[in-house]
């Protein structure tokens, strides 16, 4: 590290972060250092490894991969091993008639020739093991790190590798989508993905639900759990093979429909990737792979995590790069994913993996000996790669101290969390010093309307507190805005839904009952929070599938702590469709409100400016897109003739209210009406307007005169 430091390759746009953010100046030394390491690193693959490009599609030459002649070509990266050999169905499981060859570094290669009749030795849909004899003697059968495709077969235990080369294999009809300007993320899992008690399917994901994706306005699909994991109620976070898309909801070509059909209706399509951990199963995992603990992990304590239970990769070695890498790329132009969810990302950065480290914002908490440059290094060239190669992907860093067990018996169960450490530039680009991704995701956000819902009476909301905590972020990095995602909805949490109306969302969500305060409280405050935070939060917006209508209960996989249920591990959607049932009023809510972002695209343009925020009157008016947005918290007190600040001059009308009648609301304002500026200064604006302001209701004036 001291000869990188010293050969010192510059950081072509270092000053401009320096001169964005002056405070990072005693840092340049750091970011210096990082960037040589990252720069030495590529230079080392350009050399050695014929380049970039060759070494992340290394799945093409290791695992079994099929030649042109119908001959298999083997690959594996096993160091501890004193031999490798292939067995399955295809050699009526003699585990030593198919022995690998050592080559260099650790690596074992075979060839089988194609059979008499010119196809492959090993058939489409066969079974398979890599047998490896240890140092120790013992044999043990394992699943190769890059199977495509693997299934729990015959009510067995451990996962199945399956040779997957369909003769005739899924070909894409749609080209991508282009990078969304505004990203309005539809955060989903495809096994819960149904009414019915039971795993659904890619299938009925493709059909049933990106329609209704589409119709709500999002833009962009986040698919959780696709990469195998062998424990369901991990919710994907603990992974077997990570090249291999989880069988349990169907076939691989299955999941490449669900992606061509998504990309037909305009829709950009995340994986939510998990290279932060790998679940420590070795009969069905990558754990103990060569039978020692050092292949692709650290060995001894460094290499597990004490509150997942899982291995941590050595993101030093060159293997583990060449995997990871590879990994990425294989998703991207295999399946046809427009880009990932970086899940664990703090995990990654710090040694202790900010378990029980509380980041105050202090700058000396992210640079230093405690950061693990190794995995940050890492997360660098995947951005650089990604982006080399694939321009349109996107990026996303999910990170947080600690993902924290909720009350779960199974301690294995992994709560994904997000940003909270605010590593300064990590959704910078690289040639600034940056980590490269695209987003972050602001974290605080959720956790400030917990504390809120939770903690205060309406009338005791503070107004500057939740302005402060929507436009808290650092200049220039890209910010992911969401008032709740999956961990929310998680057995142990509640939903926004959940903790405004409780136990009357059994009772009371009929419009065929009395709109109880509690209710009519519930569905006004459900949808200005996610409003606020949508216009005001950030520079894109996620959503955890069924919050959007406010999806009654909370989410719990089958596990031995319920009986092995499915009850809550599903999502409701008829709910929203039932005219009879006050879901229904949240669901065109959510939908208008996504509409209206498309038609003015606020998330794509700069941060709002805040002209109001009055905490008698609980009242924050803001201005974004030649937009005016107006919220009136007080649960009570109206404002006949409010003035309100507005930028430019010209005749403004209505163009959202949470209080129209087809979201739930009360009916109280007039869409017809025409609100005037006047050339009145008010809250450091040149002009202003006079509007009546109903209590608890968000409002959103357009300027008439300048079109969109």
């Amino acid at each position: 590290m001291a000869a990188a430091v010293a050969r010192g390759v510059s950081v072509p746009e270092l000053p401009r972060l320096l001169a964005r953010d002056p405070y990072l100046a005693p840092f340049a030394p750091d970011f210096q250092r990082r960037y040589t390491l990252f720069h030495d690193r590529l230079r080392n693959i350009e050399e050695n490894e014929g380049g970039l490009d060759k070494f992340s599609k290394s799945y093409k030459t290791f695992g079994v991969n099929q030649l042109v002649d119908g001959g298999l070509y083997c690959k594996e990266w096993a160091p501890g091993a004193e031999g490798v050999f292939l067995t399955g169905d295809f050699n009526g499981w003699n585990p030593f008639s198919h022995p690998y060859k050592k080559i260099d570094y650790g690596k074992w290669e075979l060839f089988i020739p194609p059979g008499q009749d010119g196809f492959s030795p090993v058939p489409h849909g066969s079974k398979l093991k890599v047998v490896i004899r240890s140092k120790n003697g013992e044999i043990l059968y394992r699943i190769s790190p890059w199977a495509k495709y693997v299934a729990r077969l015959d009510r067995n235990v451990n996962y199945d590798w399956i040779h997957w080369e369909p003769p005739l294999p899924y070909l894409r009809k749609h080209p991508q989508p282009k990078k969304p300007k505004s990203l309005r993320i539809y955060e989903s899992h495809v096994g819960i993905a149904s009414p019915d008690g039971k795993v659904a399917s890619y299938k009925n994901f493709t059909y049933n639900i990106l329609p209704k994706i589409k119709d709500l306005g999002y833009n962009c699909v986040q698919l959780m759990a696709i990469m195998e994991h062998a424990y369901y109620a991990s919710f994907g976070y603990q992974i077997t093979s990570f090249f291999a898309a989880s069988s349990r909801y169907g076939t691989p070509d299955d999941l490449k429909e669900l992606i061509d059909v998504a990309h037909s209706l305009g829709i950009t399509v995340l994986l939510d990737v998990v290279h932060s951990h790998a679940s420590n199963n070795s009969e069905d995992g990558l754990n103990k792979f060569d039978g020692t603990d050092s292949c692709f992990f650290h060995s001894g304590p460094r290499g597990t995590h004490s509150l997942w239970d899982s291995r941590l990769f050595d993101y030093s070695n060159w293997e583990v790069l060449r995997f990871l890498l590879s990994n990425l790329r294989w998703w991207i132009e295999e399946y046809g994913f427009d880009g990932f969810r970086f899940d664990g990302v703090t995990s990654m950065l710090y040694h202790n993996h900010g378990i029980g480290t509380g980041f105050s914002g202090d700058y000396h908490e992210y640079f230093g000996l405690h950061v693990d440059e190794d995995a940050l290094i890492y997360l660098i060239m995947a951005n650089h790669m990604i982006h080399l190669f694939h321009p349109e992907s996107i990026t996303v860093a999910e990170t947080s101290e600690h993902h924290a067990v909720r009350n779960l018996p199974e301690t294995a169960l992994h709560i994904s969390a997000q940003e909270v450490s605010g590593m300064p530039a990590l959704c910078c680009p690289i040639a600034q010093g940056g980590g490269g991704f695209d987003y972050r995701l602001a974290m605080a956000i959720p956790d400030k309307w917990i504390q809120i819902i939770k903690e205060l009476k309406d009338e005791d909301w503070n107004m500057g507190n939740i302005v402060y905590t929507l436009t808290n972020r650092r200049c220039e990095e890209k910010y992911i805005a969401y008032a709740e995602s999956h961990d929310q909805a998680l057995v142990g949490d509640k939903t926004l839904a959940f903790r405004l109306m409780d136990a009357e969302m059994y009772t009371n969500m009929s419009v065929l009952s009395p709109l109880t305060p509690v209710i009519d409280r519930g569905i006004q405050l459900h949808k200005m929070i996610r409003l606020i935070t949508h216009a005001l939060g950030g520079e894109g917006y996620l959503n955890f599938m069924g919050n959007e209508f406010g999806h009654p209960e909370w989410l719990d996989f089958p596990r031995k702590g319920n009986n092995e249920s499915y009850h809550y591990a599903r999502r409701q959607f008829h709910l929203a469709d039932d005219h009879i049932l006050r879901y229904r009023f949240l669901n065109a809510f959510d939908r208008d409100m996504n509409k209206l972002e498309e038609r003015f695209g606020w998330l794509a343009s700069p941060p709002a400016f805040v002209t109001e925020t009055h905490e008698s009157n609980k009242v924050i008016v803001f201005e974004r897109a030649n937009l005016i947005f107006i919220f009136n918290f007080h649960p009570s007190k109206s404002y006949a003739e409010y003035r309100v600040g507005a930028e430019t001059q010209g005749k403004y009308k209505i163009v959202l209210d949470s209080d129209a009648p087809e979201y739930g609301g009360h009916q109280r304002l007039d869409h017809n009406t025409e609100y005037f500026t006047e050339q009145y200064t008010h809250n450091y604006r040149s002009n202003s307007l006079l509007v009546y302001i109903p209590s608890r209701v968000a409002i959103v004036l357009q300027n008439m005169d300048i079109p969109n």
